[in-house]
């Protein structure tokens, strides 16, 4: 095995045995999903780093395993990854199917809702709104129709100023909803709770020329160790055997010293 080969392998074995160490997170993420979660656990101090895949072209966010539950958390308190809505695209699609008055009436309120609570999520401090609207099946010729009500449930960041915009998203429903008022739409604000404590800033170390999160370096200095140890065993046996090879090809010959047979 000549110099290059082997540190073809040396390399390969090094980041195999360093793999091991991380854990997979989040899976089938967008771009944005997925820079808004590694950007959001390296300002923690969570080391973290993403790969794209190349059959989904999705992206998979990848920690330490020692720091898994504590991801975990951080995302859950911040919302991520960000909840999916649907649009009324996705609700009414082509399906070729005859579908009832009642079925129709109910996917397009399921709509609204959909399209609402997606709209509320993009305001800044809101991590998940969820908006439940209420049309009731009215006669028309009844006097006294009940009317349409909504319930909009908002969790947010804490120290946002979401609470200052409650008048803005009551309006915001009850304008896109046909004949819902101002005053039927009820809003409930929930303050996200955070992990109890902030995790440590990140820190780089040097092993042996190579930059690591300082939570790595033992277990790369143990690799490279183990992987110093092997290169010894091997060019120790390989020679071994060269020397057996060698001398195996050579005989002594009265007189004449070793010869080549």
């Amino acid at each position: 095995m000549n110099r290059s080969s082997l540190r073809c392998v040396l390399t390969l074995l090094v980041l195999v045995l360093l793999a091991g160490c991380k854990t997979e997170l989040n899976s089938g993420l967008t771009e944005r999903q997925a820079n808004e979660e590694t950007a959001l656990l390296l300002r923690n101090g969570i080391p973290a780093s993403r790969e794209m895949d190349a059959k989904t072209n999705t992206l998979t966010v990848w920690v330490e395993q020692s720091r898994f539950a504590d991801a975990v958390d951080l995302l859950r308190a911040h919302g991520l990854p960000r909840q999916h809505y649907d649009s009324i695209a996705q609700v009414f699609k082509g399906n070729g199917l005859i579908v009832s008055p009642t079925e129709d009436r109910a996917r397009m309120i399921y709509a609204l809702s959909e399209e609402l609570s997606h709209t509320i999520s993009d305001i800044d401090g809101v991590l998940a709104a969820r908006v439940q609207i209420v049309i009731p099946d009215n006669d028309p010729l009844r006097r006294d129709a009940v009317p349409a009500s909504a319930s909009v449930f908002v969790k947010y960041k804490q120290g946002s100023h979401v609470n200052e915009l409650v008048p803005q998203i009551k309006m915001l429903v009850s304008g896109g909803v046909s004949g819902l008022s101002y005053d039927k739409v009820d809003v409930v604000l929930v303050p996200a709770e955070l992990p109890p404590a902030p995790a440590a800033p990140i820190r780089m170390q040097e092993v042996y020329g190579i930059w690591v999160y300082s939570g790595s370096a033992e277990t790369l200095r143990l690799v490279l160790a183990a992987v110093a140890g092997l290169v010894v065993l091997i060019l120790a046996l390989g020679g071994r055997l060269a020397w057996h090879s060698r001398h195996r090809l050579m005989r002594r010959v009265p007189g004449r010293g070793l010869i080549l047979r």
